[in-house]
């Protein structure tokens, strides 16, 4: 609980007066704190203060993450999303009626949901509009700040900060999702400006924001080792192929096993034996490949081969820089 009072000053006995009124009386029951209201408060009134507003909600260009459907399940999914808007003190979202059911209920859209009342639901069953849509965006970015607050154990009153939200994206293994605005500004990187005539001694190359942040954030993938698996009790187990979408993610990442530029693909090694009909192999065994390489070797791989080095030497080379890197536990 926050409060907004006016004191009355007695100089004369040292004392300063307040009158918070019979709501706020527990506020007192214990030490407070007392600070100088800050500007944005001027045209508040005095009284009990609401939840601080979030700025991030408003930001453009946190629009790209506040819409991924990765963030919004991370964040809980649409069912968490509807159960917070019940809690929500405010009635049925839709303004646009003299008339409103004393029933609510929530009502999804573009990947979100509204708090509508029983009356306003049936206006707008199959009513798909930009107006809809823009309350949606606010519900759910309102719904993963308040989800990211609350996860780091502040109240009310804390305003969430861009770095405390990229660090939420982070824990939370959602990084890829950040938009580039959103990384850039995170690092604390100068605006990318555009302008019509650009020479080229002027341009400078540099990484993406994005791909800095998801770097940084990278986790070290665990193998865990069973030497008594049931399988390792059969005489003819069935063959179970391991996956691992983080371990592929960064090996796309990294450069290039032939030319050294950006990966575009993780390569699945061929023949050896590996995999099975119809089936790739493991997802420990690939090679990070730029298209153009990877097109190279599935059209000739004996060609390919003969040219950069087979591929169980490739493979060993990429095993052995993610293990040097703490990539691979």
């Amino acid at each position: 609980m926050r409060a907004l009072l006016k004191p009355v000053v007695v100089p004369e006995l040292g004392m300063v007066m307040l009158r918070p009124g019979t709501d706020l009386l527990p506020l007192f029951y214990d030490r407070v704190l007392i600070d100088r209201a800050p500007d944005y408060m001027t045209s508040l009134a005095s009284g009990e203060l609401p939840p601080a507003r979030q700025s991030l909600t408003d930001d453009e260009a946190l629009s790209g993450f506040f819409d991924n459907e990765k963030v919004v399940s991370a964040a809980g999914g649409i069912n968490t999303l509807e159960s917070w808007l019940m809690r929500q003190p405010a009635g049925c979202q839709w303004p646009h009626t003299d008339y409103h059911h004393h029933e609510l209920k929530t009502a999804r859209l573009h990947n979100g949901a509204l708090k509508l009342c029983w009356h306003c639901d049936t206006r707008l069953d199959g009513h798909y509009t930009e107006q809809l849509v823009g309350m949606v965006r606010a519900n759910v970015a309102a719904w993963i700040i308040d989800t990211a607050r609350t996860s780091f154990g502040f109240d009310e009153s804390h305003v969430l900060t861009l770095p405390e939200l990229c660090w939420w994206a982070t824990k939370l293994d959602v990084v890829d999702a950040l938009p580039e605005g959103m990384a850039r500004r995170a690092l604390r990187m100068p605006p990318v400006i555009v302008r019509s005539v650009t020479r080229e001694c002027d341009a400078t190359p540099e990484l993406p924001a994005t791909s800095i942040v998801q770097e940084k954030a990278k986790k070290v993938l665990a193998l865990n080792v069973d030497p008594e698996t049931p399988e390792s009790f059969m005489l003819r187990p069935k063959r179970r192929r391991w996956t691992n979408e983080k371990y592929t993610r960064w090996v796309k990442q990294q450069p290039c096993a032939c030319c050294n530029q950006q990966a575009d693909d993780p390569h699945h090694i061929t023949g050896l034996g590996l995999g099975g009909m119809a089936t790739k192999a493991h997802d420990l065994f690939v090679i990070p490949l730029c298209r153009a390489h990877h097109d190279e070797l599935h059209a000739d791989t004996a060609a390919f081969e003969n040219k950069y080095g087979t591929q169980p030497e490739l493979l060993l080379k990429t095993l052995d820089r993610a293990l040097a890197i703490s990539v691979l536990a």
